[in-house]
Order: C-alpha cells, then structure tokens, then sequence
C-alpha cells in the first residue's frame, strides 16, 4: 500500500462524523468511548481502540480543514529511516543506539531498530523536554522590576546548563 493524502472537503458525511464523535464527549470533558461497529451488508465487526483512536485523529484534523496523509511504515527500520522520524541525523540515531537509549538489532553488517522503540523514545524525549521547560519557567508580570527579572533569567539559564552538563 503507498502512502495517500487525503484533503478536506465540505461532504455532509464528514460533518456526520464529527457530530458523531463530538456527539460521545463525556461528562466535564472526558471521553466515553463508544462502541463502534463497521457494518457490511450481512455482518458487522467492532471497531478496535487503537482503529478508533485513528478515525478520531483523522475526522478532527480533516474537520480543522488539514490534509491528513496517511503513510504505511515497515515495523523494523533502517537508522537512516529512524533519523527521519525523528527528525535527526544518521549518525545521532547510531550514538543514540550505542549510548543504550534506542534499542537496535544487527541481524547482519547493519543496524535495525523497532518502530515501536523508535516512537517510545519520541514520547520519552518530548516528555523530557516539556518537563525541562516547566522546571524553568518564570513568571514575569508588566509591573516587575526588569533588573529582578533579569536576574531570574540568568539563573534559569544557570539551572539549565548544569543540568546539560550532568
């Protein structure tokens, strides 16, 4: 199967959809989720929650008028395959797997990496940069003194580079 992008249109189904899935909110926010059947002509199948979840994704963002693309993935990657999701060099994914943090088999004379690894050490380093800004973040109102404030900043930046350094 090769990859496809869809665009958004204005089709009454996809307005259906969404009213739908907008329409099984939980109380205060939370998602209830439903279940979902794919119905055929004699039969009907449940849906999954992963298959859910990724109707969801798609009907939200094609609603928010972007093309969604949907592109197939191999489970096992190359390191050159691995730098492009997430979005680094080659040779960073092979520090990355020498340095322990990203799993890799060498069934030959090259490396290979899951995708499920890949995509969990994504999650981790997100999560680790969201922890990193909020460890840092400041407050800073229009009445505070710009000196003050001046100096909060240089103890963020303190604070982050010892943190670099350990």
């Amino acid at each position: 199967m090769a990859e496809r992008t869809y665009l958004p249109t204005e089709e009454p189904g996809l307005a259906e959809v969404y009213s739908f899935l907008d329409a099984h909110e939980g109380i205060h926010g939370t998602r209830v989720r439903p279940r979902c059947l794919l119905v055929g002509e004699n039969d009907q199948v449940e849906l999954p929650a992963p298959m859910y979840q990724l109707l969801l994704q798609v009907v939200e963002s094609l609603r928010a008028g972007r093309a969604v693309t949907v592109a197939p993935h191999a489970t096992t990657l190359t390191t050159q395959q691995a730098a492009d999701l997430l979005g680094v060099s080659r040779p960073t994914v092979v520090r990355l797997i020498d340095a322990g943090e990203l799993p890799a088999e060498r069934p030959g004379n090259r490396r290979k990496v899951l995708l499920r690894d890949v995509l969990d050490y994504r999650e981790r380093r997100r999560a680790q940069q969201y922890e990193m800004l909020a460890a840092t973040a400041i407050d800073i109102d229009d009445e505070d003194d710009p000196v003050a404030v001046a100096a909060q900043l240089r103890e963020v930046r303190n604070v982050v580079a010892d943190r670099r350094r350990a």
